[in-house]
C-alpha cells in the first residue's frame, strides 16, 4: 500500500525502471505512482515504495550504490533497503529469491536520485 507521505510531488514524479534483474514491472494494488512491483508470473515480487518515513541515524549497514545511499535492514525473508539522505525516502523490499540483494539497488538509483538530497550520507 501507499505510505503515508506518497503525495509527496517527488513520489508523484518517480520514475520508476521498467525492468529489475530480469524482471518485468507488474500492476500493484491499489494502483498509486508511489508504488512499483516487479516479478514474474507466480513468483514473488520486488516491491518499492516512495513516501516511507525518513530514516534517522541507525547502526544497520549502510551501502553507497551509484550515487545514492541506502540502509540494508535483513528480514526474515530477504532484505530492506531504504534511502539514507534522501527526502521523501523510497523503500525497496527484495525478497531472498533475488539473492545476492543488494545487487538489485542500481536499478532503482535514478527513482532515488529524485528525492530531496538533506546532507546525510553513509559514514
Amino acid at each position: 500500500s501507499p505510505p503515508a507521505a506518497a503525495s509527496d510531488p517527488a513520489c508523484g514524479s518517480v520514475s520508476w525502471p521498467s525492468e529489475v534483474a530480469g524482471l518485468d514491472r507488474r500492476s500493484t494494488s491499489p494502483d498509486s505512482p508511489a508504488t512499483a512491483a516487479w516479478a514474474d508470473r507466480g513468483d514473488v515480487a520486488i516491491i518499492a515504495r516512495c513516501g516511507v518515513p525518513v530514516p534517522g541515524p541507525t547502526t544497520d549497514e549502510c551501502l553507497g550504490v551509484d550515487g545514492v545511499d541506502w540502509i540494508a535492514h535483513r528480514l526474515d525473508d530477504g532484505m530492506r533497503f531504504t534511502t539514507y539522505g534522501r527526502e521523501p525516502a523510497i523503500e525497496v523490499l527484495v525478497p531472498n529469491a533475488y539473492a545476492p540483494e543488494p545487487l538489485v539497488l542500481s536499478s532503482f538509483a535514478d527513482a532515488a536520485a529524485a528525492g530531496r538530497a538533506t546532507g546525510h550520507r553513509c559514514s
